[in-house]
């Protein structure tokens, strides 16, 4: 039972976290100090699907789910399981790698924008 909720609580971090790669740079627009976080976890991001890094949330996951008697996630990972093909259809993962990266690079533009064109911390509200 304890394994069973470190997996499902490993999924629900997982998911955040990818989120947060993808949506984390328009929150330093608000929390300009964040900015740093979020070009750490997009770089890890980027390089997980671009060199194939393993991520040690899914290695985890794999740990606790196989404690708990379950199986391991497929070799596919983590966004193949979970996402792809319930979240958007498994042709447009292309469009959708598209998509997150313009997100991460309009969140930074607009991140640069924003501090060059301000004198005093950032306040969006």
């Amino acid at each position: 039972m304890l394994f069973r909720a470190l997996a499902d609580l490993t999924v629900v971090v997982h998911l955040a976290f990818i989120a947060y790669v993808v949506a984390g740079g328009f929150l330093a627009w608000r929390f300009p100090r964040t900015i740093w976080l979020h070009l750490c976890a997009a770089a890890w991001g980027f390089a997980s699907i671009v060199v194939g890094i393993d991520c040690p949330l899914t290695a985890l996951e794999n740990w606790a789910r196989t404690q708990a008697g379950d199986s391991a996630l497929p070799s596919t990972g983590f966004i193949a399981h979970y996402l792809t093909g319930v979240v958007y259809p498994e042709s447009a993962v292309g469009l959708v790698r598209l998509l997150a990266a313009g997100a991460v690079i309009v969140s930074w533009t607009g991140y640069v924008y924003l501090r060059a064109h301000s004198r005093s911390p950032l306040r969006l509200s």
